[in-house]
């Protein structure tokens, strides 16, 4: 009895291919943490010039409340784009300083949207309320959104916070947890370096 071989179709080698092209770019900063479930940044920081900057993924998909929603919402604005997830713990931890950023950005053309990662839509909701987070956050649980940065600044690693300047292009990723200061300091270097 001879065994058939399962022809490999082109998009399951694209997203095999996808994939490997996103670990080893983010192979320098990031620390599989082995028992949460979760690739826990360093904290690194990357800052693209402005006449480097790929353009950033259009983020759709419905937001914790079930309605629609798109990046291309919020077209002209900064967008501050975070990955998270309510059971990884440095994204708890980084939360209380996204608020603040967000807080303080409200009236500076700035948008801050969050990615969900393979969390529930419920438990997210329960715990941005509980924080104080009122920014929209988009439900990725597939990982779509998350891996349409591969393109520009991909990353694996859980939290991370892209900044997408003015003009729609990817200015700048940390991977790992950001605190206020450093998220003000990238959308204020973001700002200055695309007029």
């Amino acid at each position: 009895m001879s065994k058939r071989r399962r022809a490999t179709s082109p998009a399951r080698l694209a997203v095999v291919a996808l994939m490997a092209l996103v670990l080893s770019a983010c192979a320098g900063g990031i620390e599989d943490t082995g028992d949460d479930g979760f690739i826990a940044g360093d904290g690194e920081i990357t800052f693209v010039d402005p006449g480097k900057r790929k353009p950033a993924p259009v983020l759709s998909g419905t937001d914790l409340d079930g309605n629609e929603i798109s990046t291309q919402d919020f077209e002209g604005q900064v967008l501050v784009v975070n990955l998270w997830g309510s059971w990884c713990p440095p994204c708890r931890k980084e939360a209380p300083e996204l608020k603040a950023a967000s807080a303080a950005l409200a009236d500076q053309n700035v948008q801050f949207v969050g990615l969900v990662t393979k969390d529930d839509p419920a438990r997210a909701r329960a715990f941005n309320a509980k924080a104080g987070i009122t920014y929209p956050s988009i439900d990725d649980s597939a990982g779509r959104n998350q891996a349409a940065f591969a393109d520009s600044l991909p990353s694996m690693a859980i939290p991370t916070t892209w900044v997408i300047d003015a003009k729609g292009n990817v200015a700048a990723r940390v991977m790992g947890e950001v605190t206020d200061a450093t998220l003000r300091g990238l959308v204020d270097q973001t700002k200055k370096s695309t007029q």
